[in-house]
């Protein structure tokens, strides 16, 4: 029986790539993504240059009830999923009160909730087997959330401390979570008013294909957490040595709209 390896939010940027890369190395995938026409076009790209199984599963996981039937339909297909990557996600950008409470809402069941019920889901399945590997994609906002990005920092901040409590739980069981923590990163996320940021210049986007190199080895073999990037791994421990008060005009400025 073929094992699976399953990723949310596969039709672009870090899913996407770890999608190409995986396949290369010969992985068979589950891939999960709203764009049902993107996940067709990838299965039939993917089986035929890799000769691998791919599977796939339109599903928008901003509503927690597809997250659920999600993990019923692969039950009831009979797919073994030996590694998970609960990549999906999204962001916004702007002052809080002006934002979008009804996107923020979706964000909050997309970033936090079905993560959750995913890892759950999954993860009891692994334990049954002794075995298994779960990959939650934080960000560089776990530890240093921003202004104008406050749903989507606190719902990363969420990620990274849940996803390093329940590693610590699973210890000995043969189930491995870890959390991925990229910086900005060159992929559709960006809107134009996050692209005129002054972050947005001070730390160059890095390439997905990049971070998704260093997801595949954490996944595959790594423990913990990994912050992809030296200038990441820095910024990441400012607040160590920053005054709170200072490190917050920081961000404020590195979250603001170059002038």
């Amino acid at each position: 029986m073929k094992n699976y390896i399953l990723i949310t939010g596969a039709s672009s940027g870090i899913g996407y790539e770890m999608a190409l890369q995986l396949a290369e190395k010969g992985y068979h995938l589950i891939i999960v993504a709203r764009r049902v026409e993107k996940l067709k076009r990838m299965q039939r790209e993917l089986t035929t240059a890799y000769g691998i199984d791919v599977h796939y599963f339109g599903k928008d996981l901003s509503d927690t009830k597809q997250a659920i039937d999600l993990y019923h339909e692969i039950q009831m297909q009979g797919f073994i999923v030996t590694h998970l990557v609960n990549n999906a996600g999204f962001g916004a950008y702007g002052q809080f009160v002006d934002t979008s409470l009804e996107e923020e809402l979706k964000m909050i069941q997309l970033n936090i909730s079905s993560l959750v019920i995913l890892t759950k889901l999954f993860a009891q399945d692994m334990i049954k087997r002794n075995e298994g590997r779960i990959m939650n994609v934080a960000s560089l906002l776990s530890f240093i959330p921003f202004p104008y990005y406050s749903i989507y920092s606190a719902s990363k901040s969420f990620v990274l401390s849940f996803t390093e409590t329940i590693a610590a739980e699973l210890a000995g069981t043969g189930v491995i979570v870890t959390a991925l923590c990229p910086g900005t990163v060159e992929t559709p996320f960006h809107t134009s008013a996050m692209r005129r940021t002054n972050a947005m210049f001070a730390n160059k986007p890095m390439l997905a294909a990049t971070v998704a190199k260093s997801g595949i080895q954490l996944l595959l073999h790594g423990k913990g957490k990994k912050i992809v990037g030296f200038n990441n791994w820095f910024i990441s421990n400012l607040p160590r040595i920053t005054p709170d008060k200072i490190m917050m005009k920081i961000k404020k400025h590195l979250a603001s709209e170059r002038i």
